[in-house]
Parts: structure tokens; C-alpha cells; sequence
């Protein structure tokens, strides 16, 4: 396996295991933007557009941009990758402990689409942001604390079957058994070296702690959580860093929320991309028309995990376009506008993986199985600006254990470079 790819992996593996939850995916975008040289703007200030990088980071969500030194608002645009730092998992509810029968649990919700039996039977921790009583906002992660158990067949002679989960009955991890004394709330405010009655509220998902794995018998397949979609977040922070200078604005937009609609001030739905692109040019005193020029000469690549072929379900995939893992990065296209690429956009991502010389295939879902979309469709309803979807082929995807190709996240990454630097 190609040497560059596997150190692309391996950097991969450390992003996934240092962003347990979004809030910690935007403060490990934030960390190695600081490292880089980026300066972090804060939004209830002016907003200042220098020669060199900047950010705002808000809840769950990071944008990024670095500006040209020879930058001509009259002429430049911005170039713009898109992703998403949630994904599917459990969520705590308010009040998180509970009882039964002896055993201490947890009170959850479930957050966005995932596959529920996943989450039976794995180490879990938790994660997230809590908010102390006068606004502070701290991020937590526990070590492996928690389990969904699930009943021996024994006991349910169909489970091997028809596996049936009732998302209120027979989700509950367990953490404890025989300590009624024992409130997660507490321990977690204890892991965060904080007094438990500050903690006024929080947002905490459960997490699997088994770390991320090349493996095969030649090495050639990855497994990690979060892969959908922190693997388009890492391409796309690793080529806003090494791209080579052009002459737009380059961008890098990770929403929260894409699991659940992104309709949130986080969310792709909501007004965050927008307004700071709108500072942005006001900060160089573009005008109202200016601005539009601007986005007249700007694009968007919407980089999302995708599917690779199943060898044991080939049914529900298209039987024309078939893409599989270790092929290159997919260009997805829809009909009905599920995904955002059309002519115009597909032949600019075709240009970038030439100029990279990156391989790439085209994913077209099977038309009686349904689409699922991304953050695509309504950036470019915002912006009005040129769009395309893209993304690594995944099998398992919304598993706690997704499955990639060694090789395909290090040519995403190579491909938006190419974007990012005119091609």
C-alpha cells in the first residue's frame, strides 16, 4: 500500500480518536488550525481579512478560510469544501441516571439514523460539552464506562431471526449494579474536575472506545467509528493546509447537525456559512454587488462518506455503478437533486482529480431503493454558488465500525487540494 497513504491513514485514526463527539471534532479542527498558523476570529468582533488563515469555531461546527496575499475582491470568489462533524449515536437525556432491578443505567435518546444493534455489546464512553451555571462551556470524554447489553439467545429464541429493538426499552447501557448511590451526572463532573451542582446542563453522546484498525491480509482496509463523516472533515482540513496559493478565498465548512437535518445555528440549514462568508468580503469592502460577484465565481464541494458496493446485498445498488473500496473517491449523482452535482460541477470535481492524478467513480443509487442526501443541496439553495457531492466509498455506513479503503481518504484529500489550489 502506497506509503503516503497509509501516513494519511494513521493521521486519519489520531483525528477520529481525538473527536469523540462534535464539539471535540471542531476543537481538534481548531487545535491544528492554531498550529498552522491560523488565528481564530471571534464573532462578536469585526471581522478582519488578512493574508494568511483564519476560523470561528460555534458549538459543534468549525469554519476556516485562508486568504491569498495578492487577493483581488474584484476578481477572486471562494473555493469552498463542505462536511460534517456529527454522526449517528446515543444521546443522554437531561437527567441521564436510572434503576432497574438492581443495575444503574442510562437514560438515552437516539441521535439521527444509526444501526441500532451496533450499539449492543460494546464498550461505549461518554462524551461532549457540559455548561456550567455561568456560561462556561467544557468539554468531557470518559474512558469506557458504559454497555448495551444484549439478551442470550437463550432467552429469545428468535433473536437470530428477527432482531427487534425497541429505541425506549432496550437501548439503555448500564454502567453500574448495586451503587443506587452512584449518578453519572456526578462522575462526569468529576472526570471534567468540575462541582457537579455548577454543571447547569449539557450535550453528551455515548461514543465507542475501541480504536480505529488497518487490517488484512495485505493491509488494505481501515475500520473506525465516525468515518461518516470525519473522514471528509480530515481531507478537507489536510488540504486547506497544504494546497498551494491561488487566487480565491479557499474554505473549509464542517456543520453540525447533517445527521438530524441540520436545521440548527450549526447546521448547514442554518445562516453560519453565509454570514461569515458575507464578513469576509465586507471586511475587504466589497459591496452588495461585489458580493454577488463573488459568489458568481464561487464553488462548493460537498464531501461526504458514500457507498461502496456490498458483495452480500448487490441488489440494492444501481447494477450500472458499482464502486468499490481502494477505487477513488466517489462523485454521487441524484435526479431529484438529493445530491447536488450536475454537468457543470461534476466536470470541476473531474478536473481537480486530474490535476491530482486521483481516480474517481460515480455512485448512483438503485431507483427503487431511497437516496439519502447531505449538506449539498441546501448550501447551494443558501449560496446559489456551483456544486458537486463527493466522498470516500464506505461499506457499513451509520455502524459503529464503518469500513474504508486504506488508499481512498489520502486521494479525497489529494483531489480537494486541487481544488482548493485553481485546478
Amino acid at each position: 500500500m502506497d506509503v503516503m497513504a497509509l501516513d494519511h491513514i494513521s493521521d486519519l485514526a489520531a483525528f477520529v480518536s481525538a473527536s469523540p463527539s462534535s464539539f471535540h471534532a471542531a476543537g481538534e479542527v481548531a487545535r491544528r488550525l492554531d498550529a498552522a498558523g491560523f488565528t481564530q476570529q471571534p464573532e462578536d468582533e469585526r471581522f478582519v481579512l488578512e493574508p494568511g488563515g483564519g476560523y470561528v469555531v460555534r458549538d459543534g461546527a468549525v469554519v476556516a478560510w485562508h486568504a491569498p496575499s495578492g487577493l483581488d475582491a474584484a476578481h477572486s470568489g471562494f473555493r469552498i469544501v463542505g462536511a460534517h462533524t456529527d454522526s449517528p449515536a446515543l444521546k443522554l437525556k437531561p437527567q441521564p441516571t436510572a434503576s432497574a432491578f438492581g443495575w444503574q443505567q442510562v437514560a438515552v435518546e437516539v441521535y439521527g439514523g444509526p444501526l441500532l444493534n451496533q450499539w449492543l455489546d460494546r464498550e461505549l464512553g461518554v462524551a461532549g460539552r457540559v455548561v456550567t451555571r455561568s456560561g462556561e462551556q467544557v468539554l468531557v470524554r470518559t474512558p469506557a464506562w458504559l454497555r448495551v447489553p444484549q439478551p442470550a439467545p437463550h432467552l429469545d429464541r428468535s433473536v437470530n431471526e428477527a432482531l427487534k429493538l425497541d429505541k425506549q426499552a432496550h437501548l439503555k447501557p448500564v454502567f453500574s449494579v448495586g451503587r443506587p448511590d452512584l449518578d453519572l451526572l456526578q462522575l462526569i463532573a468529576d472526570e471534567a474536575d468540575l462541582d457537579a451542582a455548577d454543571v447547569a446542563s449539557h450535550d453528551l453522546y455515548t461514543y465507542v472506545t475501541e480504536a480505529p484498525a488497518v487490517f488484512g491480509p495485505t493491509g488494505e482496509f481501515f475500520a473506525s467509528s465516525r468515518l461518516d463523516n470525519l473522514s471528509s472533515v480530515h481531507a478537507g482540513l489536510v488540504a486547506l493546509l497544504e494546497a498551494e496559493a491561488s487566487d480565491d478565498i479557499t474554505v473549509l465548512a464542517c456543520f453540525d447537525h447533517e445527521e438530524v437535518g441540520s436545521s440548527s445555528r450549526s447546521g448547514a440549514a442554518g445562516p453560519l456559512l453565509e454570514e461569515v462568508l458575507r464578513r469576509l468580503a465586507g471586511a475587504v469592502g466589497v459591496d452588495t454587488d461585489g458580493w454577488h460577484r463573488m459568489l458568481a465565481r464561487s464553488s462548493c464541494i460537498s464531501a461526504d462518506a458514500g457507498h461502496a458496493v456490498h458483495p452480500n446485498y448487490a441488489h440494492v445498488h444501481d447494477p450500472d455503478h458499482r464502486p468499490v473500496l481502494n477505487a477513488g473517491p466517489l462523485l454521487k449523482h441524484n435526479a431529484n437533486l438529493r445530491y447536488t452535482s450536475d454537468a457543470t460541477s461534476s466536470a470541476l470535481w473531474r478536473r481537480a482529480c486530474a490535476a491530482a492524478g486521483v481516480p474517481t467513480q460515480d455512485f448512483v443509487s438503485n431507483n427503487a431503493v431511497p437516496c439519502g442526501s447531505t449538506i449539498g443541496p441546501m448550501t447551494a439553495e443558501r449560496l446559489g454558488i456551483v456544486m458537486c457531492d463527493v466522498g470516500i466509498p464506505l461499506l457499513s455506513m451509520h455502524s459503529t465500525r464503518e469500513l474504508a479503503g486504506v488508499q481512498d481518504p489520502a486521494w479525497l484529500a489529494g483531489a480537494l487540494t486541487a481544488y482548493y489550489a485553481g485546478a
